[in-house]
């Protein structure tokens, strides 16, 4: 790959020459604020929010979609670059609700900190016309609010090029231009969605939110984030459990390469099964029957009641009377030792997998 040189800030600096103008910029550290991109999904120039100034020509350009060229002078944060931003917020805010105290996206809408930024206290073209739309909830999941909706496309570029489904669509055109709404069809009519909550996930305001996490906490109110691996397959995806009184109200992605699911994508299951944590009728210690009722026991106490079954029952009648059933939800490591164990412990080729059929 061949590099070239331009200028960022007074800053001469060689970057590859197939990156665009947005990825050159955040490559020295530079911050320039976005809400139609995201790194996983293809460059759209919708919100025209990142635009940045062309000394030479004094052009405003999208960064996220014009390529590096050699010996561009650029300026990230000049007083045209600043208005240019702040106008297209004022526009995007006068189609937008002002409801933020009771939005549950309050604390991680993007378009809520961009304005604060930007320092615009009222929309200099007050509330312009918009046709309200009713929150569609009939998702058992999803409520989409099309009222919030600024039109930056993520959420069907998400389904389009991260999960495949084409779900959804922008339709209509100028001020009546929406997202098609299949969320507010009855679930059997939406042959195309999976239900992966990726789009709630890249949505930058309100207008996409979880209907297991309403009104549950915002994102300030989360104690903790904790990574960890989902339970329900051998794929092996990464998640990010939002943990509040020390219960899980929602699953977040993670974004990072090296990891199977390194666009943040999961299942529903993934997504959405996880209230199994905190349910009452959880196990989360062994039990053994006496005296016809089941009682709580150590691990130990556990392991070794399972061995001396196995061992009198292999005594008594051979070690093909024992069989054994794994899980797709073990690792190929896991997987393989419990075979092993199988035919190598119990001396039984009597082992299955659920997976298999």
């Amino acid at each position: 790959m061949s590099s070239i040189t331009l200028t960022i800030d007074n800053q001469k600096v060689e970057v590859n020459s197939e990156l665009t103008l947005l990825e050159a910029i955040q490559s020295i550290g530079i911050d320039v604020p976005t809400l139609c991109h995201h790194p996983s999904l293809k460059p759209d120039g919708s919100c025209r929010i990142c635009v940045v100034e062309d000394v030479d020509s004094g052009r405003l350009l999208a960064s996220c979609t014009t390529p590096v060229t050699q010996g561009l002078k650029i300026e990230t944060h000049s007083d045209e670059v600043k208005e240019a931003r702040k106008l297209n917020l004022e526009l995007l805010l006068g189609n937008h609700p002002k409801d933020c105290m009771t939005c549950e996206s309050d604390g991680s809408c993007k378009l809520q900190d961009l304005v604060y930024a930007y320092d615009i206290d009222e929309p200099t073209f007050g509330t312009l016309t918009k046709k309200t739309a009713k929150k569609e909830n009939k998702n058992p999941f999803i409520e989409f609010d099309q009222d919030k909706c600024i039109l930056c496309g993520r959420c069907v570029r998400t389904c389009k090029e991260i999960q495949g489904s084409n779900a959804i669509e922008f339709t209509e055109r100028g001020s009546q231009a929406q997202i098609l709404n299949l969320y507010g069809k009855d679930v059997a009519d939406i042959s195309t969605c999976v239900h992966c909550g990726q789009c709630v996930e890249m949505c930058p305001t309100g207008a996409l939110t979880y209907i297991p996490s309403k009104k549950k906490g915002r994102a300030y109110a989360i104690d903790k984030k904790v990574e960890t691996v989902c339970s329900y397959c051998g794929v092996g995806c990464k998640l990010e459990l939002k943990v509040k009184d020390n219960e899980v109200i929602g699953v977040g992605s993670i974004y990072r390469e090296g990891i199977p699911n390194s666009d943040g994508e999961t299942c529903v299951k993934g997504r959405f099964a996880y209230e199994f944590i905190n349910h009452p009728d959880r196990l989360k210690k062994p039990l053994i029957k006496k005296n016809n009722k089941f009682e709580e026991v150590s691990w130990d106490e556990a392991f070794d009641f399972v061995a001396e079954s196995i061992k009198t029952l292999i005594a008594k009648k051979g070690p093909d009377t024992i069989g054994g059933l794994t899980s797709a939800r073990c690792t190929n490591e896991e997987n393989y030792l419990f075979q092993k164990f199988m035919r190598a412990g119990i001396g039984t080729n009597n082992v299955d997998h659920c997976a298999r059929l």
